[in-house]
């Protein structure tokens, strides 16, 4: 089989691509609030802990969703599960702009049913949050199932990358335009036309996409490419297409378990660069507004080699004859290092703010190297009816562990904030963001410490 696309054609780009533009659309919508937030904390009053909350619903609905997002995913099919989810966060997002009002009869609701009055602009954005972290929770498991549905084995992580990279893409493009809007418009109408865009997403997802089988604009080629002996092997005598995937025996797996603590460990710590670096560029620098397009921009630039870069590395063990997982963990080990280097953020930040920009940039960088290869390990390993439901467990989990450091951020801010010390409260997150990645490789490798695909599903491989 020839390795070049020409001869076998490249739709299957075209899908990357439309996930590619999904991914820039979910990750534009949840970046608006971190944007705004130092002129919203202002506005309302609320403390580094009432903004942890609030980040924290998402977070969490986020991670208990992704547990049923996955099997909607399955259910309903790639194509219908994702015009669903964007539906759903796009509406989120758009929901933002009316926080006071949602707030209102919230708050009002409550006391009525005797449980107490919250503040109006907290319980507004909190439910917002909540309903975005719902719909955005379908967007993973269902392009990871669309790139195992389009790509042979060997160029998943690619393709995982390419796609991803839309993240990076949207963090760039959300400060670039979202403070520009809020300043001219109104933060009401930023919230509003960010959200308005995954509509758009949606009529080009719906002309464009059908599984392979049905899909009239693949060839022949490309359709046997994608579907290659060697790339389906331990996929043939796997799942039968009939057979319910249960949850249960999915969890007897090590191999589930590797991913989900890998994910657990890790998810956060990028969330935490989303949510909480417009905070951090305010209270270390006095930078908010207009101030921090830049720097941002340039640090989410810098992700863009990550995400693409990292979807390319492990090719390069697989074309020196490593498995694909094999490939994958030597790969994901160098990438574990890289975060080391946001331990001199905080010591080398009196020089100027540029320093640590450029030092979390390189960490976040390697989050996306790691994110497309965390991702593919579940394609490597189980068989595509499983992955909807795989990548939901270990989104539930990452989900979880974006709430602990968010909440665990938010209270160390507000401790050393009042004791004039914030900078120690920043030094000790990143210490933890430096370290997460070889922590999760070190219990991923132990778990599974050499290529095992699972080829029978009735007899669960258990701890």
């Amino acid at each position: 089989m020839k390795e070049t696309n020409l001869p076998i054609g490249k739709y299957r780009w075209t899908i990357c691509g439309l996930l590619f533009f999904a991914t820039t659309v979910n990750y534009l919508d949840r970046q608006v609030l971190s944007l705004l937030a130092p002129s919203l904390s202002e506005e309302f009053g609320w403390s580094n802990s009432d903004y942890a909350n609030i980040t924290a619903v998402f977070q969490f609905i986020y991670a208990i969703s992704m547990l049923f997002a996955g099997r909607i995913i399955d259910k309903l099919g790639t194509k219908k599960g994702y015009i669903l989810a964007i539906t759903v966060w796009s509406l989120g997002a758009i929901m933002h702009a009316y926080s006071l009002p949602v707030g209102t009869a919230f708050s009002t609701f409550m006391v009525w049913i005797g449980v107490g009055a919250v503040p109006i602009s907290i319980a507004g954005f909190m439910l917002s949050r909540a309903v975005l972290g719902f719909g955005e929770s379908g967007n993973f498991p269902a392009a990871i199932k669309a790139v195992a549905e389009y790509f042979p084995k060997k160029e998943r992580s690619l393709a995982t990358g390419i796609f991803n990279s839309g993240s990076n893409v949207g963090a760039i493009l959300a400060p670039l335009t979202v403070p520009v809007i809020a300043v001219n418009y109104g933060w009401e109408f930023a919230f509003i036309l960010v959200g308005a865009i995954g509509f758009i997403w949606i009529i080009f997802w719906y002309l464009l996409y059908e599984i392979p089988s049905e899909q009239k604009k693949l060839s022949k080629a490309e359709y046997d490419y994608i579907h290659d002996e060697e790339s389906q092997a331990s996929e043939k005598t796997a799942i039968p297409v009939e057979e319910k995937v249960a949850w249960f025996k999915l969890l007897g797996y090590k191999q589930t378990w590797a991913f989900v603590f890998g994910k657990f460990m890790t998810d956060g710590i990028w969330w935490f660069f989303l949510f909480w670096l417009p905070k951090y560029l305010e209270a270390q620098f006095g930078m908010k507004g207009t101030d921090i397009v830049l720097p941002l921009a340039v640090l989410y630039s810098m992700t863009m080699v990550g995400s693409i870069g990292g979807g390319w590395f492990p090719m390069y063990f697989i074309n020196k004859g490593y498995n694909p997982y094999e490939g994958r963990m030597k790969a994901m080990f160098l990438i574990a290092l890289f975060p080391l280097v946001v331990l001199l953020a905080q010591p080398l930040g009196h020089f100027t703010f540029w320093i640590p920009v450029i030092l979390i940039g390189v960490g976040a960088s390697a989050h996306q190297a790691w994110s497309a290869n965390i991702f593919t390990t579940v394609s490597d390993m189980f068989p595509k009816k499983a992955i909807g439901s795989i990548i939901g467990i270990g989104g539930m989990a990452g989900g979880l562990g974006g709430v602990l450091v968010s909440k665990m951020g938010g209270y160390l801010f507000d401790y050393y904030d009042s004791l004039g010390q914030i900078q120690t409260g920043y030094t000790i997150m990143f210490v933890v963001c430096a370290v997460a990645y070889l922590i999760a490789w070190s219990v991923m490798k132990l778990l599974v410490p050499k290529y095992s695909p699972i080829t029978n599903y009735r007899i669960p491989h258990f701890l």
